[in-house]
């Protein structure tokens, strides 16, 4: 299979929705610009400008203009939108992201089985 057809077929799913990119990103720094966070996601500022607007409706952060930028505010405590993810709220995956971020996996691979 040639290397174009194989990265088309693997960016069929992913782990994480543009929508936790979008919010992690601006968890790391709530006073981006929107062409940052889009060039942090990959993704295009339209999309972000949407998703902003979709986590800000939802009640996941605040957006408040100061001067000619926009500051945002996470609601940590808002629950995450999955019933998997019942019980855990935005501080969590937040949380998770920047543990992930600061400590580097002890194995590259790793085995584990789920009963």
């Amino acid at each position: 299979m040639a290397a174009d057809a194989m990265d088309h077929q693997d960016r069929r799913w992913t782990f994480l929705t543009n929508h936790a990119r979008v919010l992690l990103a601006i968890a790391r720094d709530s006073g981006a610009r929107l062409r940052t966070i889009a060039a942090a996601c990959l993704i295009t500022e339209r999309a972000v400008q949407a998703i902003i607007t979709d986590l800000e409706q939802a009640g996941y952060l605040h957006r408040q203009r100061a001067g000619r930028r926009n500051q945002y505010t996470l609601n940590l405590d808002q629950p995450l939108r999955h019933p998997a993810e019942a019980g855990l709220c935005v501080r969590d995956l937040v949380a998770l992201a920047a543990d992930s971020a600061a400590q580097p996996p002890k194995t590259a691979s790793a085995s584990v089985t789920v009963s």
